[in-house]
């Protein structure tokens, strides 16, 4: 029985989510053994996104990796995202004055992905590529937009959601992670410490669109060693302050929650 367009269409999907950023060139029997597909089907699939500019194929060593199609949806895509391209300068700037790693994040189903990253000019930095998947329950990027979302909708995502311990540091515990939750709302931005990957510290705070909804979140990021208690301040300042200016920007009047006060050595 030949294949329905939808059913090749999600054969096509499951392929292109085979590459990435640790797997950049995939031959037609591993991406077969990933998806779970005989290799000539799977060979016939890569050969039309070969001819439709999806992917690309070296022919010497007949390896695939992503095509300049996908590429070029990629920047259609930022271009029309509002919270990408209002925030892209606010980035750069937290980006210069941090010297740490900045990364924007958008809400997506019971997700978050990171759709920008500058990383941080020093030579030890934590990073998480453009594309990632990511839980809500885990890191301040993804806790900082589950405290800000409505409250029923906070809890249908974490009663559907496998709480997985990803580090000892992982809050999986339903009351300790809705303790969490609300210092997080009370304060206005998230703190993880290594609850996402061991020996990094994540400091966050929400982005809302002209709905008065949260939309993303934005990110500073760096080892644990270098974010000490008086650092977090400075960085949950500054995310604030500047997650406060892309909001305005999108056209939010969300009201803004008092900042943190400044550390004693800046005062």
């Amino acid at each position: 029985m030949s294949e329905t367009p939808t059913s090749t269409l999600e054969k096509a999907v499951l392929i292109l989510d085979c590459f990435t950023q640790e797997n950049t060139e995939l031959g037609v029997r591993e991406t077969a053994r990933l998806v779970g597909l005989s290799s000539s089907a799977t060979g016939r699939i890569m050969n039309t996104m070969r001819d439709l500019g999806l992917l690309s194929q070296d022919p010497r060593t007949r390896l695939y990796t992503m095509g300049t199609r996908v590429l070029a949806w990629a920047g259609t895509y930022l271009a029309a995202s509002d919270i990408a391209v209002v925030a892209h300068p606010y980035i750069q700037e937290l980006n210069r004055i941090t010297r740490e790693t900045v990364s924007l994040y958008v809400l997506e189903g019971n997700e978050r992905v990171c759709i920008e990253r500058l990383e941080s000019p020093q030579s030890v930095r934590f990073v998480v590529r453009v594309g990632k998947r990511l839980p809500l329950y885990a890191g301040a990027a993804g806790k900082v937009m589950l405290a800000f979302l409505p409250s029923h909708r906070c809890n249908e995502i974490l009663e559907s959601s496998k709480l997985i311990a990803f580090t000892e540091s992982t809050i999986i515990e339903w009351v300790a992670l809705q303790k969490d939750l609300a210092l997080t709302r009370e304060r206005g931005y998230a703190v993880s410490k290594g609850e996402w990957t061991q020996g990094a510290t994540g400091v966050a705070a929400p982005i809302f669109d002209r709905t008065n909804e949260v939309v993303g979140a934005l990110n500073i990021s760096g080892p644990s060693a270098r974010f000490t208690d008086d650092v977090i301040i400075e960085h949950a300042i500054q995310v604030c302050q500047v997650a406060a200016k892309i909001s305005k920007a999108l056209g939010s009047r969300h009201p803004v929650p008092p900042l943190p006060a400044q550390p004693a050595h800046r005062r």
